[in-house]
C-alpha cells in the first residue's frame, strides 16, 4: 500500500536513516489560532524544515514563533513539499513595489452638521454621525465629548430633527 494512501508524495521516506533539508508547507484547516477573517487566510502556512518523521504518516516540524503553541506534528495529509517561486517563470514577482496607504496632512477636520444620532445598548453615551466639510472625509460616528463646538451642532441637529415632527 503506498504511504498513508496517496498522502505526501514527494515527501521523504521514513525508512530512510538520513533525511534530506525538507522544506514543507501546512495546511491551516485546523488552525483556529491565526486572526483575521478566515475566508481571507492563506491555506497554507510555511515554509517549516521537517524535524522527524513519526511513521508513514505523520511529520514534526519546526514552527515559526507565531505558531509556537500549536502542537509540531502533522499528519502527511496536511503537508505538502515546498516550490519556492522561480525568477525565471515569474520576474515581477519580487519587484512588486509596496504601497504606502497616504498619511493625512491635516490634523483637525471642521464638522459641519450632524446627520443622525443612536444610543448603544451596552453604552448609555449617545453617538452622533458628523459629516465634515472636507468632501474626502468620511461620515463617522462620534460621542458628545468629542465634538468641538458639541452644543451649537446639537442644538441645530435637534431644532432641525423636531420642528419637521407635525401633531
Amino acid at each position: 500500500m503506498a504511504i498513508g494512501m496517496g498522502y505526501g508524495v514527494g515527501l521523504p521516506q521514513p525508512s530512510r536513516r538520513r533525511v534530506k533539508l525538507v522544506v514543507v508547507t501546512v495546511s491551516t484547516t485546523n488552525f483556529n489560532n491565526i486572526k483575521g477573517c478566515k475566508k481571507l487566510k492563506d491555506s497554507f502556512a510555511g515554509p517549516f524544515v521537517i524535524k522527524a518523521l513519526h511513521g508513514e504518516n505523520a511529520v514534526e516540524v519546526e514552527l515559526s514563533e507565531e505558531l509556537s503553541n500549536k502542537h509540531p506534528t502533522f499528519p502527511v495529509s496536511l503537508v505538502k513539499p515546498y516550490k519556492s517561486s522561480d525568477a525565471e517563470k515569474f520576474p515581477l514577482r519580487n519587484k512588486i513595489p509596496q504601497v504606502i496607504p497616504p498619511i493625512e496632512t491635516s490634523g483637525t477636520k471642521k464638522i459641519t452638521k450632524v446627520l443622525k444620532e443612536r444610543k448603544l445598548r451596552t453604552k448609555k453615551v449617545r453617538e452622533y454621525l458628523v459629516r465634515y466639510s472636507d468632501p474626502t472625509c468620511e461620515d463617522e460616528w462620534l460621542e458628545e465629548k468629542d465634538i468641538p463646538e458639541a452644543t451649537k451642532l446639537l442644538r441645530r441637529f435637534r431644532h432641525t430633527r423636531y420642528s419637521n415632527i407635525t401633531l
